[in-house]
């Protein structure tokens, strides 16, 4: 039987790959790293929409449902927040859940308040105004984020350029809140990855 050898360059990335995995198998472990997640309620759209078969969650439940399954973080959806609206009331109750269960609140993620790449100028204005309502939930939730759509019209340039003020603008604003603004790829031009 005869073997064709192996090119050097090849051995040798195979000769490092086997000592690699040699020594990294024969280190002892110390600990064992503890992967923290979050759960958006989105997963669990169904209960809390009151969906046919599925048994209706109160939003204000989210965190101890997320603790019970041994989630440290929560992300909210606006949408799931009475009236669609955020409350100061229910914005503080839902924080004191939230701490009752240790855990955390990541983000909030908030749709249908307005285009922020609205073309008409006052329209856009008007969307930043509904999500700064946002951020300020987010901030007294303690979460770090807000996450947005990029809706807009026009060519993809205009586009570009509108959601660019609008942004900037929410982000400005945002800021004395010390909140990141995310924008998700959810439709539109901004699902276009070109």
């Amino acid at each position: 039987m005869t073997t064709t050898p192996l090119p050097r360059r090849s051995m040798i990335i195979a000769s490092m790959a086997a000592l690699a995995a040699t020594s990294c198998t024969s280190l002892p472990l110390k600990s064992k790293p503890k992967l923290k997640l979050s759960l958006a309620q989105f997963s669990l759209h169904r209960g809390f929409r009151g969906k046919n078969g599925y048994k209706k969650i109160d939003s204000l439940d989210f965190p101890k449902i997320t603790r019970n399954l041994g989630i440290d973080g929560v992300e909210y959806v606006a949408s799931f927040f009475p009236n669609r609206e955020p409350d100061l009331k229910y914005t503080k109750e839902m924080l004191q859940r939230s701490k009752d269960h240790a855990v955390v609140n990541q983000l909030i993620m908030v749709d249908r308040k307005g285009d922020l790449g609205d073309p008409n100028k006052t329209q856009r204005k008007i969307a930043v105004d509904n999500h700064m309502k946002w951020v300020e939930a987010a901030a007294l939730l303690g979460c770090h984020s807000i996450r947005v759509n990029a809706r807009s019209a026009g060519t993809p340039a205009e586009q570009v350029k509108l959601m660019a003020d609008g942004l900037h603008s929410l982000c400005e604003q945002s800021e004395k809140y010390n909140m990141n603004i995310l924008m998700e790829n959810h439709g539109g031009l901004s699902s276009d990855g070109e």
